[in-house]
């Protein structure tokens, strides 16, 4: 659909992909009208009464997320994102909070050290 989308309409000088009808900025009001009737149609009924993607922005911050807890390294992240470093561990610091015993096992596979849950068996062992 994008793809047809630009064959027909292509895109401003400035790269954007929608405009109005004089080439100008999309207002927010038809931005909003739109975006709801596409939750709306993509939805179930619950998930459209919940804050699901409720604005676009929550699209973004999903995808960073995403990028964040499938092992992303923060700079690149970052990068892809157009925040610092910092911004983006200030904004997303519960995800990356979240990802604490991951990367400690990280860092134990790294310097060949057991994992966790392999010392717990041995203990178990060990005691019985």
């Amino acid at each position: 659909m994008l793809q047809q989308h630009l064959e027909q309409y292509g895109v401003v000088d400035d790269g954007r992909l929608f405009r109005s009808l004089d080439g100008g900025d999309v207002a927010e009001s038809t931005l909003a009208r739109v975006w709801d009737k596409a939750r709306k149609a993509a939805l179930s009924a619950e998930e459209y009464r919940s804050p699901l993607a409720r604005r676009p922005y929550d699209l973004r911050h999903a995808c960073v997320s995403t990028w964040l807890a499938g092992g992303g390294i923060s700079a690149q992240v970052a990068m892809w994102a157009g925040h610092s470093v910092a911004v983006l561990h200030e904004v997303y610091a519960k995800v990356l909070a979240g990802l604490e015993e991951e990367s400690l096992g990280k860092i134990a596979r790294i310097l060949g050290l057991p994992a966790d849950d392999e010392d717990q068996d041995e203990d178990d062992l060990d005691s019985a």
